[in-house]
């Protein structure tokens, strides 16, 4: 294991890395340890509107108001990342990083009164031991760290220019390449 440190991070696709789960995405590491790293693409919305699975909590969905595609490990499992007014003392909420946590779906948004607003994701990004550290090594990945409003922000198309912009120097002018390079 390596002395990384990921957990609370964001890995940000670098042009290198044209998989299409993976293609100018950027992860949110929730978890990284001997055991492995679990984190979700903050960045790719999909076209199923939160309202259709769970109604009840479409009042607290930030724009867009959208299920994300979080990765490609069990697209059929939910993941709500969700900021809540100080630190609820709940079963539900499972506390991160930066203010932000875990929420579970199946309880009712009544339960959680200091809720503020959420975002739902399915699936999730994966890896096992030591497989992450090697797609860094490997030159797969930028690791930078997150800005608290990253997971719930209401521009995730822009997301990956926005975060690379803002590390300045060549990250900055990473985040100019076009999508598709024989276009230039």
């Amino acid at each position: 294991m390596s002395d990384l440190l990921l957990t609370g991070r964001l890995l940000v696709a670098t042009p290198a890395l044209q998989t299409p789960d993976f293609d100018r995405t950027v992860v949110l590491v929730l978890e990284h340890g001997d055991h492995g790293a679990l984190g979700v693409v903050l960045n790719r919305p999909s076209e199923l509107a939160v309202a259709e699975p769970l109604p009840q909590w479409e009042a607290f969905v930030v724009d867009p108001p959208v299920v994300f595609v979080g990765g490609p490990v069990a697209p059929s499992a939910a993941i709500c990342l969700a900021r809540a007014r100080g630190e609820p003392e709940i079963e539900a909420w499972r506390p991160l990083f930066d203010g932000l946590g875990t929420l579970d779906l199946e309880g009712h948004p009544d339960d959680i009164p200091v809720l503020d607003r959420l975002r739902v994701f399915a699936g999730y990004a994966g890896w096992g031991p030591g497989q992450l550290e090697g797609e860094i090594d490997e030159g797969a990945w930028f690791v930078v760290d997150s800005d608290p409003d990253d997971a719930l922000c209401a521009e995730p198309g822009g997301l990956w220019r926005t975060v690379l912009r803002r590390q300045g120097g060549d990250y900055a002018l990473v985040s100019t390449f076009p999508p598709d390079p024989t276009m230039n």
